[in-house]
C-alpha cells in the first residue's frame, strides 16, 4: 500500500515538473520568436521589408520549429508554417497591407499558441 501511494506521488510530481519545464520551453521559444515577427512587422510597416527580412524570419522559424514539433501539435505548426509563407510572397510582391496582416495573425498566434501549455484550471479541465 505504502509502495503504490509512494509511487503514485512520484508519478504525479514528474508530470507536474515537467509540464513546469514544457510550459516554460514553449513561452521561451514563441517569446523570442515573436521579437522577431516584431521586427519583421515593424519593417512591412514602415514599407522598409527587404526579401531576406522575411527569409530571415521563415528560416528562424523553421530552427525553432524543429524543437517545438516534440510539443505543439503539427497543425499549430504547419497554420504558423502557411502563414509565414504567405507573409514571405506577399513582401516580395511588396503588397504591404496583406503583409502586415499576416504578420499581424502571426503575432497572435505566437501570443496565443504558448496560452495552451499553461499550467492553468482551464487547460487541466
Amino acid at each position: 500500500m505504502v509502495k503504490s501511494v509512494v509511487s503514485m506521488l512520484c508519478a504525479g510530481l514528474i508530470l507536474f515538473v515537467g509540464a513546469i519545464f514544457e510550459s516554460h520551453y514553449i513561452s521561451a521559444h514563441f517569446s523570442e520568436f515573436n521579437t522577431e515577427v516584431s521586427a519583421v512587422y515593424d519593417k512591412v510597416l514602415n514599407e522598409t521589408a527587404a526579401e531576406d527580412d522575411v527569409y530571415a524570419l521563415q528560416n528562424k522559424w523553421l530552427y525553432y520549429k524543429k524543437s517545438l514539433h516534440a510539443f505543439v501539435p503539427h497543425s499549430e505548426i504547419k497554420e504558423l508554417d502557411l502563414w509565414i509563407a504567405e507573409a514571405v510572397q506577399l513582401v516580395e510582391k511588396e503588397k504591404w497591407e496583406d503583409a502586415l496582416s499576416k504578420l499581424e495573425v502571426i503575432k497572435e498566434l505566437t501570443e496565443q499558441i504558448p496560452k495552451t501549455f499553461l499550467l492553468s484550471v482551464e487547460n487541466i479541465l
